[in-house]
């Protein structure tokens, strides 16, 4: 018993020690994750902040993309005004000033015609001699801007103009710059999933990193609010005063990080898993070869001793007078037989044969009941009118309950009620035995079927277990303690399958 408590504690111990170095290992990851996830984090903080400042530069190179535009504008007003003037002054009044406005222009490009689009006068255009009249693709491309129409006494022109060289390249860099703010937010390197959406939230402009799935109508707004919960959207002018928002949250690789402690310590639990079930089973065979060992070499030295008593007996019943003795001797010389029956079957693989379970129980019992206490009543109750047929082996079995009954009447130290009662089911078959002994606490219900584990003080732990054996491992049956109070007594409990019949 002190040897059993001492195996407990030492593998408390390990077990505490293997647990500590697992907390221990577990710390320093969850650390480094945690240093990781900081860095994750700041990287994505920064990308936000570059493309905060990349959106602003958008928003800013638009504004003076459109103050071009409106004095180029201004421009084509001033210089109708001066061509106006020149058409309504007399020629020899001074226009010095205005000739020199009108033919100075030399960036932006415009065709002056008359009101059927004949063309009086043109700049900055290449136009071929023959080329009258405003027409076809020279239209085209100055009718992007709708004329401005001005009279000169009575006489009614159309100044056509379209955007000179800087606006366009002007134009060139504002679009570039848009197309990069989207591809750099779309396609960025810290792996963020992004949705930029119009000022509405309910159209999608672009999208990165994210399940299309997940863009769905039906699954947009959920998609986005969960973004807008983890980081607050990002607010951008678009070209053309267009309105945007770039949503985005953590990079799949932080979410992988934060997962990654849990992820560690399920691969950890199954390796512990297998590893105990790895040396349980090696135990295991180690115990059953063991008991295959220990069973057949205690049958193999009782066979010896036995063969030579029947012999005496034999001899002894030659004289009349030693009957009755020699009687007596052969129920324990069978008896002796029926213990090493019991031990080459459990040695090795037991042969099971269909054969009615309650002779079994009744003589276990009753091998008992006459060296017992007669202050123990036996209270039996079994199928009187039926058999009940399983597969079995008698010799195991019969061990199995007297081991039960001994410890029951043990625990009642020869005074109380023993009680077997056997419940006929639908699907199973259980034995209840009872007895009105000194109990057993709760934490103990699975130890006293472990082999050493014992609360008599000259006992070795193996009846019970021994018992397990016989009827799991055997008989493909289960016991178990049902019930059990202390100072009241205690219940166990074995079941079979009716369907292995």
């Amino acid at each position: 018993m002190k040897d059993f408590f001492q195996k407990i504690r030492i593998k408390w111990i390990l077990f505490i020690l293997a647990f500590a170095s697992i907390g221990y290992f577990m710390f320093e990851i969850n650390k480094l994750i945690t240093q990781l996830r900081i860095e994750e984090k700041k990287k994505i903080e920064i990308w936000a902040s570059a493309i905060s400042r990349k959106a602003e530069l958008v928003e800013h190179t638009d504004k003076f993309f459109n103050q071009v535009k409106e004095e180029e504008r201004k421009r084509v007003e001033q210089f109708i005004e001066a061509h106006t003037i020149i058409l309504s002054q007399p020629l020899d009044k001074e226009l010095d000033f205005y000739f020199r406005f009108v033919s100075e222009n030399r960036t932006i490009p415009v065709i002056i015609t008359d009101e059927f689009n004949n063309i009086s006068l043109s700049q900055n255009v290449d136009i071929p001699k023959d080329y009258k009249v405003l027409v076809g693709d020279l239209y085209k491309e100055f009718s992007k801007n709708p004329p401005l129409v001005y009279n000169v006494y009575g006489m009614k022109f159309k100044l056509y103009y379209t955007e000179s060289k800087v606006y366009t390249d002007l134009h060139n860099v504002l679009v570039d710059l848009s197309n990069s703010l989207l591809s750099e937010v779309t396609d960025n390197s810290v792996n963020v999933p992004v949705v930029i959406t119009d000022s509405t939230r309910g159209h999608v402009l672009a999208s990165g990193n994210i399940a299309p799935i997940k863009l769905e109508n039906k699954n947009l707004r959920s998609t986005l609010l969960k973004m807008e919960n983890s980081n607050k959207p990002i607010s951008i002018t678009l070209p053309n005063k267009k309105y945007a928002f770039i949503f985005y949250e953590q990079s799949s690789i932080l979410t992988a990080l934060q997962y990654y402690p849990i992820f560690f310590i399920i691969i950890l639990v199954i390796i512990i898993v297998i590893a105990y079930l790895f040396f349980w089973t090696v135990k295991r065979s180690e115990q059953n070869s063991v008991w295959a060992g220990m069973s057949k070499e205690t049958a193999h030295q009782l066979g010896t001793p036995i063969s030579s008593l029947i012999a005496w007996v034999e001899y002894l019943k030659l004289n009349s007078e030693n009957e009755s003795m020699c009687n007596e001797i052969s129920k324990d010389i069978n008896r002796l037989e029926t213990i090493t029956q019991r031990f080459s079957k459990i040695g090795s693989t037991p042969e099971l044969v269909k054969q009615d379970l309650i002779p079994i129980i009744n003589n276990s019992v009753e091998y008992l009941r006459t060296r017992s206490s007669k202050k123990v009543r036996f209270d039996i109750v079994l199928p009187q009118d039926k058999a009940i047929i399983l597969p079995l082996n008698s010799y195991l079995l019969e061990w199995a309950f007297e081991n039960l009954c001994k410890n029951a009447i043990d625990a009642m130290e020869g005074v109380g009620v023993f009680r077997i009662e056997l419940i006929d089911e639908n699907k199973r078959i259980y034995i209840d035995i009872s007895d009105t002994g000194k109990g057993l606490h709760k934490n103990n219900y699975k130890k006293i079927f472990e082999t050493g584990y014992t609360t008599k003080k000259r006992g070795w732990g193996l009846g019970l277990s021994l018992t397990k054996r016989i009827i799991e491992e055997y008989h493909d049956g289960r016991i178990f303690v049902k019930t059990s109070s202390l100072g009241k007594g205690t219940t166990f409990r074995i079941s079979f399958k009716k369907n292995d019949l």
